[in-house]
């Protein structure tokens, strides 16, 4: 059973730039067809799809997001990581770390480009994230 572990800050000014670390156990993040999301569910709102790194190092990012977003990973660590900038309030929410299993890239790109990928085969436990002054 792959477990995913967050890591950060839990309070992130406005401007900066938000950084969060996935550990994860139980699998390597280098496993062929796996692939590694982030995610974040604002309060009130749906979970959202941020962006994903797979097995190959090869990243996807949502194209709303994908100006501010960067993902890149530690092998030696099995980690991998989130980088948001220029954060403001609305980007207050709780953050998860999340894993995909498909059978080819290209299955993976019209998952997560079709903006209905909802659900994930693990998921982390979440850490909250509050961009305030």
């Amino acid at each position: 059973q792959v477990q995913l572990q967050e890591s950060g800050p839990g309070l992130v000014k406005p401007s900066q730039t938000l950084s969060l670390t996935c550990t994860v156990s139980g699998g390597s993040i280098t496993t062929s067809s796996y692939y590694w999301s982030w995610i974040r569910q604002p309060p009130g709102k749906g979970l959202e799809w941020m962006g994903a790194i797979a097995y190959s190092g090869t990243t996807y990012y949502s194209p709303s997001l994908k100006s501010r977003t960067s993902i890149s990973r530690d092998t030696s660590k099995n980690q991998f990581t989130l980088l948001l900038s220029s954060v403001t309030p609305e980007d207050t929410a709780v953050y998860y770390c999340a894993r995909d299993t498909f059978r080819s890239p290209q299955a993976a790109a019209l998952a997560y480009y079709s903006g209905s990928h909802s659900s994930w085969t693990d998921l982390g436990q979440g850490t909250q994230v509050t961009v305030s002054s």
